[in-house]
């Protein structure tokens, strides 16, 4: 565990950006966040889209049924090898690695004609362009079978406190994804959970995009 928060602390000071957190998800986090995983009756198809050092893998390796198939999508090619070392080495993982693919590469080569049933997200979307962020939202919107559940997170009041500190730009940008998001789940949403023991606090979103129709 101290290993994984090492490693995880480089890749942010390397990467800020694409990592966006300074430590991994705490277990109270990476629970709300897989908490619908396991919910249909299977074979089921999950995809976690930002993994990292695989905190939140791990709750969703719980989860899986025999038949399900279980993607990870990650853009950080130190973040993959470690993947990968886990679930050739974890009993855990090891147990399910043979319906298990790895993408290194971004969400939005995956293709879309392959639904999941359930999608979880650790992407850091306030480090992103509204423009990014956008376009995450609607490949996430396509690649969501229907009655399937999204779940991601943003940290309690960081939006806010950032543009506060920060220059008109990117106070303009952080404003423009948060307008975006409120779009996003005012209209989808079907639960919001806080969750107070993490680094920092977070909001856990969980939306059903064919809720809106």
């Amino acid at each position: 565990m101290l290993h994984d928060y090492r490693f995880f602390f480089k890749q942010y000071v390397r990467r800020f950006r694409d990592t966006g957190a300074i430590a991994p998800s705490s277990r109270w986090l990476a629970k709300a966040l897989s908490s619908y995983v396991g919910c249909q009756h299977g074979p089921r198809s999950v995809l976690e889209v930002g993994p990292g050092t695989g905190a939140v893998t791990r709750q969703i390796v719980d989860r899986l049924g025999p038949e399900d198939r279980f993607d990870l999508v990650e853009l950080n090619d130190q973040f993959v090898d470690h993947l990968r070392g886990r679930f050739r080495d974890e009993p855990a993982f090891a147990a399910v690695a043979d319906r298990v693919t790895i993408i290194n590469g971004p969400l939005e080569e995956l293709h879309r004609e392959h639904k999941y049933d359930a999608i979880v997200s650790g992407l850091p979307l306030n480090n992103f362009a509204v423009a990014d962020v956008e376009r995450i939202l609607a490949a996430f919107r396509e690649l969501l079978a229907h009655g399937g559940t999204l779940s991601f997170f943003e940290y309690v009041a960081v939006r806010p406190a950032r543009a506060a500190v920060s220059g008109r730009a990117d106070r303009q940008r952080l404003r423009g994804i948060g307008r975006v998001l409120k779009k996003a789940l005012s209209a989808n949403e079907i639960r919001r959970d806080i969750i107070w023991p993490n680094l920092p606090p977070a909001w856990v979103h969980h939306v059903r995009f064919n809720h809106q129709s």
